[in-house]
């Protein structure tokens, strides 16, 4: 048993250095964005009253306007022949929009910063995923994305405790969130979102490409049929896994004071990232397919409960757990990604797949928060709605995924 684990600690000490500083850099980057992005449905709904078809809808936009621009920057980047530099300018956009939530009064003025923070989101993730998928063997891959995961959510973790902090010595026991807090959490936010940029732009390198030469047109079709079938089964997921939104306001509509949601939040973060390595690590010894099975199966029965739940005290547990599902098949099916296309196409295919994936949650958004209160005089079927509807599409996934066999896999 200690043999294994000193294997496993020395695999993540030999990940390389890209692997390294791109984690860093999403270490730094989530500790600012998500000190800020999971209480803005608090600061548009309690502080601005917004209600949830238009916070749905602001969400909605601003995953789709990342997701056209995945589409594009992960196909620029194989046709560039390089993924650094594309991932640097997109961060960069996103360190540069973090100011502008300080002085938004109004949701349109919301809307306008959540959506240029997106385009830096879309223009960095796809040639980001690209350059870890370039700098690691097959054998390695899901343990670095497992490893790129856990940084990842262990800054949001930390940015959530600092937010905590923060909405703890400003307004205590208070059951909503208040301007002046959330323009405090903004202030602090803007140092690790630069520090973020800087760790990108200092600590990585390009990977040289076996296939260079070999520049791709945008063509789907090239992907191969096993990726294409691949995405039409994930899409089928992502239709009902609409915003974390609704789940920070169903923890409130159950009872969930400011303070609460960010422990919640805290804890769905810690769970996450203790999950997220171990489990890329056993992807590259099992079959993916079977872990993002049982992953999606997990998430239905969460989201389940979600749609059950009584008390805020439900929905937190549920919560934590909700980081079990995301640990086991975030980093997992990004690297079955890089599994199902050649090296060259790599750009363009997690282009697709982030693309596509964001692209869904925007009707998934607006699908939820119709459900929710419904639109014009119709008043929806109330706020366990989206996630019944969330629960039935994932187990409509799971079972298209356990029947689908792709032929063979591309190392």
């Amino acid at each position: 048993m200690k043999e294994k684990r000193q294997s496993y600690f020395q695999r993540i000490k030999h990940l390389p250095r890209n692997v390294w500083a791109v984690s860093l850099t999403s270490f730094f980057m989530d500790i600012s964005s998500e000190m800020v992005i999971n209480i803005l449905p608090l600061f548009l709904s309690n502080v601005l009253g917004v209600k949830t078809n238009i916070i749905g809808l602001i969400e909605g936009v601003a995953e789709a306007t990342a997701s056209i621009l995945k589409l594009f920057s992960g196909w620029f980047s194989d046709k560039i022949g390089g993924r650094k530099w594309p991932a640097v300018v997109g961060y960069g956009i996103s360190a540069l929009t973090k100011p502008f939530f300080y002085f938004a009064n109004s949701w349109g003025a919301i809307a306008g910063a959540r959506w240029i923070d997106r385009v830096g989101k879309g223009i960095r993730t796809s040639p980001r995923d690209a350059l870890v998928a370039d700098s690691v063997t097959q054998e390695q891959r899901g343990l670095a994305f497992g490893f790129h995961r856990a940084a990842d959510t262990g800054g949001a973790m930390l940015g959530l405790m600092i937010a905590l902090l923060v909405t703890w010595l400003a307004q205590r026991s208070s059951v909503v969130l208040t301007a002046d807090t959330f323009r405090t959490i903004v202030l602090i936010s803007i140092v690790p979102a630069f520090l973020a940029v800087l760790a990108l732009a200092l600590g990585t390198k390009e990977v040289s490409k076996k296939n260079g030469a070999s520049l791709p047109s945008f063509a789907f079709k090239k992907l191969g049929k096993p990726f294409m079938v691949f995405m039409l089964i994930v899409a089928v997921f992502d239709l009902g896994n609409s915003s974390d939104a609704f789940l920070v306001l169903r923890a409130q509509e159950r009872g969930l004071s400011v303070l609460g949601i960010l422990g919640m939040l805290i804890t769905f973060n810690l769970i996450y990232t203790l999950i997220s390595t171990p489990a890329g690590a056993l992807s590259d010894r099992f079959d993916r397919r079977w872990m993002i099975i049982v992953g999606w199966l997990v998430y239905g029965v969460i989201y389940l409960g979600f749609a059950l739940a009584k008390t805020g005290t439900h929905i937190w547990i549920l919560y934590g757990l909700y980081g079990f599902y995301y640990g086991l098949t975030y980093g997992t099916a990004k690297a079955m990604v890089a599994d199902l296309v050649p090296e060259n196409l790599r750009g363009t295919a997690y282009g697709t797949y982030n693309g596509v994936l964001g692209l869904l949650d925007f009707p998934a958004s607006v699908i939820a928060g119709i459900l929710w209160q419904g639109a014009g005089t119709w008043q929806g079927f109330g706020p366990a709605a989206p996630f019944l509807f969330g629960a039935v599409m994932a187990l409509l996934a799971a079972l298209l995924l356990l029947t689908w066999r792709p032929q063979k896999l591309i190392s």
